[in-house]
């Protein structure tokens, strides 16, 4: 990546500026002087492309230093003293969002590691330790905002029905608040006295935020499955 960068910004501006400073002349007759004479003129839309990559290089450098860091498999850290084991096998294994195109996607459990949730590549993740679907407290599932896993997920809007599928039932959610946060701001997904469903994932500028959904559950919250 920084070849290619290097290279436009060797073709766009510094050519162009160093032929500049090094071959101007002036006309025999007139004594006025020319910024470059025959074939070689200089290209007026190459040095402005170049000085508009440099600005775009400075911006991104001193507003967005964390572009140039890998980007984090465990971006969720988590107080893990508010947070316990979860005994429960009651936990979500699948979650679909007809409204936006997310249908059966699969959720694996996310442990804690060095007080970060690990993020899976294949699939939306579970925080272990957050709320149970069904009972008083925050359920946590979160993936990347790639495409058949939570880039949809942009889309969503306040009443839009979220089904949770847990090895029994199905749980049914309505979505109450759409927000974004930085990354440190983690009281998004602090427990909850009351039933509550966190959707989180990135968003922004770089990835620079994250984009929470908050859902409630439905009139009609959970189906059995074996019943059915």
């Amino acid at each position: 990546m920084w070849k290619y960068w290097r290279k436009v910004f060797k073709k766009k501006l510094l050519k162009p500026l160093l032929f500049l400073l090094r071959k101007k002349k002036f006309g025999k007759k007139k004594k006025k002087w020319r910024f470059f004479s025959g074939k070689r003129k200089l290209n007026i839309r190459n040095l402005a492309i170049g000085c508009l990559l440099l600005v775009l290089a400075l911006v991104i450098l001193f507003y967005s230093p964390a572009y140039f860091q890998p980007v984090s498999k465990s971006p969720i850290r988590i107080n893990t003293s508010l947070y316990k084991s979860n005994l429960s096998d009651d936990i979500p294994v699948k979650i679909s969002i007809p409204a936006v195109e997310i249908n059966n996607l699969n959720v694996v459990k996310a442990r804690v590691v060095n007080g970060y949730w690990e993020l899976s590549d294949s699939s939306a993740s579970y925080g272990m330790g957050s709320g149970h679907p069904g009972t008083p407290g925050n359920t946590v599932i979160f993936a990347h905002a790639r495409t058949g896993l939570f880039y949809n997920l942009k889309n969503i809007q306040a009443g839009n029905v979220i089904y949770i599928y847990t090895k029994d039932r199905i749980y049914i959610y309505k979505v109450t608040n759409i927000t974004a946060v930085y990354p440190s701001e983690t009281k998004v997904i602090e427990p909850t006295k009351t039933d509550t469903l966190t959707l989180y994932t990135c968003t922004g500028f770089y990835d620079e935020k994250r984009l929470v959904v908050i859902a409630t559950p439905a009139k009609t919250a959970s189906f059995n499955l074996k019943s059915r």
